[in-house]
C-alpha cells in the first residue's frame, strides 16, 4: 500500500469527511490543512489589491512549515492522508495576485516545493458548482455563504487545469455527485474498495483511470 494519500477538492465537497473516515477505518495519520488565522485576511477583505500578497505569503509559509514537519517526522511507516496539496497554494495565489506579486510569490514557492514531501496518490473529490454551492448552503457557515459561483468555477477550472499535467503521482478525479460515503455504508464500502484498488495496482472494474490517461467517455462506478 502507498504511505501518502493527498485528498483534494472544492469547499463543502467531502474531502476531509473521507479523510476522517480513512483515519477511523484503517488507521491513517491524519494530516489537516492548518487552521491559523491568517492575521492579513480581514485586511484582505477590506483592501484586496494592498493585502493580497501579504495574505498568500502567510498562507504559504504555513502550508510549507507544516508539510516540511510531515516530512521531518518517522510518519511514513504508516499509512498518511491528507485534505490538501500543497500545489494548491499556487491555484490560490493566481486568483488574488498578478505581474510582478505573482512573480515574487514563484520566487519564494520554487524555492521551497523540492523540499515538500510529494503523495503516492491524490484523489479529487469533484462536483458541478451548483451541486457545490448547495452543499455550501447547507452548511450554513456565514463567511462561506459569500463564496460567488463564478469563482468555484474559476478554481475548479484551475484544478482539472493542475491535474492534467501533474506527473509526481496517479491523480483521480471522483464526481461525487451522487455518493454519500458519510451516511451510506455502501457507499462507504464501495470508495474504501476503489482506494484500495489504486493503492494494490488492481483498479475496482469501473472505477475511474487516472486523469491524464483517461479515455474520453470512459464509463465509471462514480463518474468522473
Amino acid at each position: 500500500m502507498a504511505n501518502y494519500i493527498v485528498i483534494e477538492g472544492l469547499i463543502g465537497v467531502g474531502k476531509t469527511s473521507l479523510c476522517r473516515i480513512l483515519e477511523r477505518e484503517w488507521g491513517a495519520r491524519l494530516v489537516l490543512e492548518p487552521a491559523e488565522d491568517n492575521p492579513f485576511l480581514a485586511s484582505f477583505y477590506a483592501d484586496a489589491a494592498r493585502f493580497a500578497f501579504p495574505a498568500q505569503m502567510f498562507y504559504l509559509a504555513t502550508r510549507y512549515d507544516q508539510q516540511v514537519r510531515l516530512a521531518q517526522r518517522d510518519l511514513f511507516s504508516d499509512l498518511v492522508v491528507s485534505d490538501y496539496h500543497f500545489a494548491k497554494d499556487r491555484l490560490f495565489a493566481e486568483q488574488t495576485l498578478d505581474g510582478a506579486e505573482l512573480a515574487l510569490y514563484d520566487r519564494f514557492a520554487g524555492l521551497l516545493k523540492d523540499r515538500v514531501p510529494r503523495p503516492d496518490l491524490v484523489l479529487f473529490m469533484d462536483a458541478p458548482t451548483d451541486v457545490v454551492r448547495a452543499r455550501i448552503q447547507r452548511r450554513a457557515i456565514s463567511a462561506e455563504q459569500v463564496i460567488a459561483h463564478t469563482y468555484l468555477d474559476s478554481l475548479r477550472q484551475r484544478y482539472l487545469e493542475l491535474w492534467a499535467r501533474y506527473d509526481e503521482a496517479p491523480v483521480y478525479v471522483v464526481d461525487t455527485t451522487r455518493i454519500n460515503y458519510v451516511d451510506d455504508l455502501e457507499d462507504r464500502a464501495r470508495m474504501l474498495s476503489m482506494i484500495r484498488g489504486w493503492l494494490d495496482g488492481k483498479p475496482v472494474p469501473g472505477s475511474p483511470a487516472p486523469y491524464r490517461q483517461r479515455a474520453t467517455g470512459q464509463i465509471s462506478l462514480f463518474g468522473g
